[in-house]
């Protein structure tokens, strides 16, 4: 079971990576849009993790051309309690689950096997 983190938090991104490994699993990090989508398309992730504080994330494009890929992946957002524009934003845009940065630390050790399930 494999997946890709959009974030270029590089603290925050080898939190997820080190629990993804603890897990036995694998979550690959890309810095931008561009890249993730380039390791995406050379081979789909079963799952897509996305800061929305990555600077220039233009998510309904990402998730448009995320939803190119066969199987298109599950996306699972993260950002910012105080900015409910952008997690409401990120739910329109289909992204599922969208957590508050918190919330998806919290629920990171149980659920990322789930989220990663082809």
């Amino acid at each position: 079971m494999s997946g890709l983190i959009l974030s270029d938090d590089l603290l925050f991104t080898s939190r997820i990576t080190g629990t993804a490994r603890d897990l036995g699993l694998t979550v690959t990090p890309a810095r931008s849009a561009d890249r993730l989508l380039e390791m995406a398309r050379a081979r789909p992730p079963a799952c897509v993790i996305v800061d929305l504080s990555n600077p220039g994330l233009v998510l309904n494009d990402l998730m448009a051309d995320l939803r190119t890929l066969s199987p298109v992946p599950r996306v699972v957002a993260y950002g910012s309690h105080v900015d409910a524009e952008t997690l409401k934003a990120a739910r329109a845009a289909g992204c599922d689950p969208v957590l508050s940065r918190s919330k998806f630390v919290e629920e990171l050790p149980t659920q990322l096997r789930i989220w990663l399930a082809d």
